[in-house]
């Protein structure tokens, strides 16, 4: 009832910027939360590395770049961190793969890389959302919004 005894997840930023709910993101699929619940980031740098959120397996990383999946290693919580809006479109353009498919990564590892410059430049929004995907397997989640240097845990999701 109170959330006693819940298990827990800590997830990190991907990267340093400025950390919003996932309701805030501008983009109906993120902040209607069909995806999941999470939050996302605005990056602050001109490039960054996107990080593994989590400890974990990278489970995939999308051929176009622009997100992975990775399944937690505490309780094997399905994660997923999608880089910007609409890159896709980007077909990898701007984005750099560090990590593959399969390789188990610390939180804080670098996955791939972007030009957040070049990104913004050719019209797309940058923020990026990390949302839990698998349907019953969050219960809810406490977001600490504001400014991070990407070390930070800004996220503990009750796990139900």
């Amino acid at each position: 009832m109170f959330g006693f005894g819940k298990k827990k997840l800590n997830v990190k930023a991907p990267f340093a910027g400025e950390v919003v709910a996932v309701t805030e993101v501008p983009d109906p699929m993120f902040a209607d939360r069909l995806l999941g619940d999470g939050f996302a980031v605005t990056p602050s740098a001109d490039v960054v590395d996107v990080c593994a959120p989590v400890d974990g397996t990278i489970v995939k990383v999308f051929g176009t770049l622009h997100a992975f999946a990775m399944k937690s290693d505490d309780h094997d919580t399905e994660v997923f961190v999608h880089i910007g809006l609409e890159t896709v479109e980007l077909e990898g353009k701007h984005f750099e793969r560090l990590a593959e498919e399969g390789a188990k990564v610390k939180a804080g590892t670098p996955v791939v890389r972007l030009d957040v410059a070049a990104v913004k430049e050719a019209g797309y929004n940058p923020i990026t959302p990390v949302v839990f995907t698998k349907r019953g397997q969050v219960e809810s989640v406490d977001v600490t919004t504001g400014s991070t240097d990407g070390s930070q845990v800004v996220c503990v999701a009750t796990l139900a």
